[in-house]
């Protein structure tokens, strides 16, 4: 790639405390290209942001490792309390993809999503958490979990949500560096009482014609 970017407001950060982001380029004359613009345009970062990413990076090789086994551990009981198939996870080996994620990557992170099938049980979980915040960022060292249909792509229209796979039922989580028997502890106890999901008739019953 000739330029690859990176959000440091994210895992490279790590403390939900700053915005930013990185351009990474393989060419000199590319890179004084953009730091001409950045010069006449003033897109810059401040000093305390930029310091606030290098900060981060000080314990990015120690927090990912914790990112990666938490992330691990509540996508295999998420997937044991409602089904792989509902859990988007590409540590699972029921992801599509996981295959490809072994050869390119040492570890998957704690990024997820799990489909709850219904607004309210989605809800119901949202609203029963306490170790896991409320919230609409990632990559941070504190564990959040969000609605995508209600947050982050609120703005988004209801078929274009569809179509890129955002239910109303879609949970996002971001699994942070907490102990892991804190946050399933959590998730148990959010999980309580969730109500049932409608079954639909797998083999309806053909109507029988009527009689001319």
């Amino acid at each position: 790639a000739d330029i690859v970017f990176h959000s440091t407001t994210k895992y490279l950060n790590g403390h939900s405390d700053m915005v930013g982001g990185i351009a990474l380029v393989n060419d000199d004359d590319l890179a004084d290209r953009l730091n001409f613009i950045q010069n006449a345009a003033g897109a810059v970062p401040g000093p305390f942001d930029s310091w606030l990413a290098l900060r981060g990076t000080k314990t990015l090789h120690l927090r990912m490792p914790r990112h990666d086994t938490n992330g691990r551990a509540i996508a295999a009981w998420l997937a044991e309390r409602v089904g792989a198939e509902q859990v988007n996870y590409i540590g699972l080996p029921t992801h599509p993809q996981h295959d490809l994620a072994k050869r390119q990557m040492t570890g998957f992170g704690g990024m997820m999503s799990v489909e709850m099938g219904t607004r309210e049980r989605a809800a119901h979980v949202l609203g029963r958490v306490h170790v896991f915040s409320l919230a609409e960022s990632l990559g941070g060292v504190e564990s959040l979990i969000s609605h995508p249909a209600m947050m982050t792509h609120a703005s988004v229209d209801p078929e274009r949500r569809a179509a890129l796979g955002i239910t109303d039922g879609l949970i996002r989580l971001s699994c942070g560096v907490e102990d892991i028997g804190d946050l399933l502890a959590d998730l148990d106890h959010a999980f309580q009482g969730l109500p049932e999901q409608a079954r639909r008739d797998r083999h309806p019953r053909t109507a029988a014609a009527t009689p001319a």
